[in-house]
């Protein structure tokens, strides 16, 4: 059985103040932020708007490092600011490239959704002057840390911004997972597999599993378990303030740990993954006249108005009235 436990903090699911009120270049005396330019060059246009942009940055902002590989060591550059272009697997990238060290991100989105990476090269181009004056603000979103403990030994420690998934693999066997909460035994899922997702990551692979949306400023995980056996085991969310672990009795060949699409490692039976708030905190720079729920609706189509579906699915028909052929 896991060993006991205890949470670090106060057990509580509400966020504190968690923007900035200054951002640290505008501090006494005030001066010109360095900003990392991060991508992966491999990419689609990312380097090219690399060099596009760059005269943008280099007008308010010092360019400190520059990497489209995701590859540098980060720890020995002195940054206020990351600007990733890409989409919002580029900003997992960064964020993990970064490690305990983060600083506050700005999303260009160059992607398909976007959810974290929220402005458009054209928006960034105007709004990149505001975000070095201050017009923005920093907000910070909880990170989880992943340790593999074998037979009770650290056996692999990864952090994390969107999820931990134990995902079933070959032969596919359906598994059953023991999911400890401080120490005690809460449930055993009998499924393909768990996640445990931070509000960040809420509308990721969690969303996708039939999980429910946080609100990214929440201090709280949520676990879900992926195609469980039972009809009435359904996702729960509880505080970030607990330590979560799980056992799987018996995996297959190659069931394994999975950090924000990064494998970890195989798991066996005499392992326990354990998930617990990380010390560091993704930081994400918000510009003025974003909201969240319009993000949700933009993004991820979230919405039940009805009349207004159909509204528009009217406006988008040929002038015949026949809706178009799946050819078209």
């Amino acid at each position: 059985m896991p060993g006991r436990l205890k949470a670090k903090r106060s057990d509580s699911m509400a966020a504190p103040d968690q923007a900035n009120q200054q951002p640290a270049w505008l501090a006494d005396p005030p001066r010109r932020p360095r900003v990392l330019l991060l991508g992966f060059g491999d990419r689609g246009s990312v380097a090219q708007e690399a060099e596009r942009l760059r005269p943008v940055i280099e007008n308010s902002a010092e360019i400190v490092g520059f990497d489209l590989e995701f590859s540098q060591d980060l720890s020995a550059i002195n940054a206020d600011i990351a600007v990733v272009l890409g989409g919002d697997g580029s900003i997992l990238r960064a964020a993990n490239q970064m490690g305990t060290q983060q600083i506050p991100v700005v999303g260009v989105n160059l992607g398909k959704l976007g959810f974290l990476a929220d402005l458009m090269p054209s928006d960034f181009v105007s709004r990149f002057a505001d975000i070095c004056a201050g017009r923005c603000r920093v907000v910070e979103h909880l990170m989880l840390s992943c340790q593999v403990l074998r037979e009770g030994v650290l056996f692999h420690e990864e952090l994390g911004l969107n999820e931990m998934a134990i995902l079933a693999g070959p032969p596919f066997s359906m598994l059953n997972v023991d999911l400890y909460v401080d120490a005690e035994l809460a449930t055993t899922y009998s499924c393909d597999g768990l996640i445990i997702s931070t509000p960040v990551g809420s509308t990721a692979h969690n969303l996708s599993a039939g999980g429910p949306i946080l609100r990214k400023s929440l201090q709280a995980f949520v676990i879900s378990p992926i195609s469980p056996h039972t009809l009435t085991v359904r996702p729960v969310v509880d505080s970030a303030e607990h330590v979560y672990e799980a056992v799987v009795r018996q995996p297959n060949e190659t069931t394994s740990v999975v950090v924000d699409g990064r494998t970890i490692c195989n798991l066996t039976a005499k392992d326990r993954v354990r998930v617990t708030r990380a010390e560091s905190t993704f930081q994400l720079v918000e510009v003025h006249g974003r909201n969240y729920y319009r993000t949700l609706r933009e993004k991820l189509g979230w919405g039940g108005d009805i009349e207004r579906r159909t509204s528009n699915e009217k406006e988008r028909r040929p002038p015949n009235g026949e809706r178009p052929t799946s050819g078209e």
